[in-house]
């Protein structure tokens, strides 16, 4: 089962710093190689750039809670992790409603 994991190119998870700009303040974000390929799609989906997607979590982050996490780079990955967890959701019922057979996990052991 860990081969699925550890036969992952290592670029996936070498780290890169990229510098964001949020409202006139350049602000640092290091996050690993296969986070920011996440979140260049989700931007992608609403027609921004990455660092546009990142300022606009920033704000509504913000407006929602009246301040940003410590670590906003967390914050980052969580928001990849929710992305990723609710598109297969809907991949699966999507799958499901066209009558195909329900994905399931093998579970090991």
């Amino acid at each position: 089962m860990c081969r699925v994991y550890i036969n992952a190119d290592p670029i996936l998870y070498e780290s890169r710093t990229r510098s964001l700009r949020i409202h006139g303040v350049i602000t640092t974000v290091r996050l690993e190689n296969l986070f920011w390929d996440v979140l260049q799609e989700i931007a992608g989906r609403e027609n921004l750039t990455t660092s546009q997607f990142a300022v606009k979590l920033y704000d509504e982050l913000i407006a929602l809670r009246g301040e940003v996490p410590t670590n906003f780079a967390s914050f980052l990955r969580v928001c990849c992790l929710r992305y990723l967890s609710m598109r297969e959701a809907k991949q699966t019922a999507e799958s499901e409603a066209a009558g195909g057979a329900p994905l399931r996990v093998l579970k090991a052991g």
